[in-house]
């Protein structure tokens, strides 16, 4: 059977439509610059590339768009051939603890929640509609980014605040990258054939946007993003845990609104504060290389926060058995990985430098000696997709 998943921005449009339970990637591509005179699309299929500049007033054209080139490029017959979408939605809250079939209430509850995730549930249900628009009767599901750490202990995902801020607003660790996380967990295993019952795993998702979680028994058990992805570890942009009172320091000393301060720490921190060169790690170690101590410094602070937490979910899980590199620098950046991995030695990890020399591809690059499994495993949110989709929906 055929399953689109989707990831529906404030003005793109990603997809992949995969041949389940193979999970072999049909087509893939993305609308970008949605509600733009000159929108881009990408179109992936069968070894081919197609791409155009074109008129896309909203998301509505977008999906149509992209359907009826399916059909033009042979790709599928008719919109028939497409079984059911899988959608990815940022912020599920407490509601939410797996991904669900969409239906007028869970519509309800996902915009109900768009204060959590202004910037990603509004754009997540508009994706949703204009799918449901083009393919009136096909399963929808959505699938939540939060729903994995859903399994988190109450004294890990409380705040120390006023507990009304938590009966009142919902204030409360959710963490994200859940969908990211569950998938490259469940690849560990499979890789090192353990049942993932008896495994404690940490996964480390570092991209533009990173995140940290421990995966005890295939259910994790702590992450490092909160209730906003701004929590844990430095990113490309956004600064990860600071003491929340430079918010008003700051915002006094540069006559900045609160929301102005968030803005910097969420758009202007991260490696882009620290080096002022850029949000992008391989700009920075081109720097780096040319003795730039700054772009330098904000690798090593990362891979310090990130050692950090490691530490952390180690003592929480009462050991690990492997750790896992994944998403864009995780996946690209042997010397970042090695950075990290020089920083675990009281844990026992030794790092296979031969082996570390690997980039997008899957790998163990600990060495026999190691006690704890290091691994390379490029993540796949889209096929996590489509395996909630055929789950919820197959009959």
């Amino acid at each position: 059977m055929k399953i689109m998943a989707v990831n529906a921005g404030s003005s793109s449009l990603k997809f992949q439509l995969l041949e389940m339970p193979a999970e072999t990637v049909i087509a893939s591509g993305l609308v970008e610059r949605i509600g733009l005179a000159a929108a881009v699309f990408k179109l992936n299929y069968d070894g081919e590339k197609h791409e155009e500049t074109l008129d896309v007033p909203d998301h509505n054209v977008a999906v149509n768009v992209v359907l009826d080139n399916l059909v033009k490029f042979s790709v599928v017959a008719s919109y028939d051939e497409i079984a059911a979408v899988g959608h990815r939605v940022v912020h599920g809250g407490e509601k939410f603890s797996d991904s669900v079939v969409i239906e007028d209430e869970v519509i309800e509850a996902i915009e109900a929640m768009s204060d959590l995730a202004p910037l990603h549930n509004p754009a997540n249900l508009t994706g949703i509609r204009a799918f449901m628009d083009a393919l009136p009767g096909k399963p929808m599901v959505a699938v939540f980014d939060t729903a994995f750490h859903q399994t988190m202990e109450k004294d890990v995902y409380i705040y120390s605040t006023p507990y009304e801020w938590y009966e009142k607003h919902g204030v409360r660790k959710y963490g994200f990258h859940g969908t990211s996380h569950k998938y490259v967990s469940r690849r560990v295993a499979e890789i090192m054939k353990k049942d993932i019952r008896n495994l404690r795993t940490i996964v480390l998702h570092i991209g533009n946007g990173a995140s940290i979680c421990a995966v005890n028994g295939g259910v994790s058990v702590d992450t490092s993003m909160g209730f906003t992805p701004l929590a844990g570890i430095p990113m490309g942009t956004r600064s990860g845990d600071i003491d929340p009172a430079i918010v008003e320091f700051i915002s006094q000393k540069e006559d900045k609104t609160v929301k102005e301060v968030m803005n910097d720490l969420n758009k202007a921190s991260g490696y882009l504060g620290i080096s002022n060169v850029s949000s992008d790690s391989r700009d920075l170690w081109a720097a780096a290389d040319k003795g730039d101590d700054r772009a330098l410094l904000a690798i090593r602070k990362q891979s310090k926060m990130i050692a950090d937490y490691i530490g952390a979910y180690f003592i929480q899980m009462d050991g690990v058995d492997a750790i896992a590199f994944t998403a864009g620098v995780g996946e690209n950046a042997p010397r970042t990985r090695k950075m990290i991995a020089e920083r675990l030695s009281a844990l026992g990890v030794e790092l296979d430098e031969k082996a570390n020399e690997v980039c997008g591809e899957e790998r163990t690059i600990s060495t026999a000696k190691s006690r704890v499994a290091l691994l390379v495993v490029p993540t796949n949110e889209e096929v996590m997709i489509a395996r909630d989709t055929v789950r919820l929906t197959e009959s």
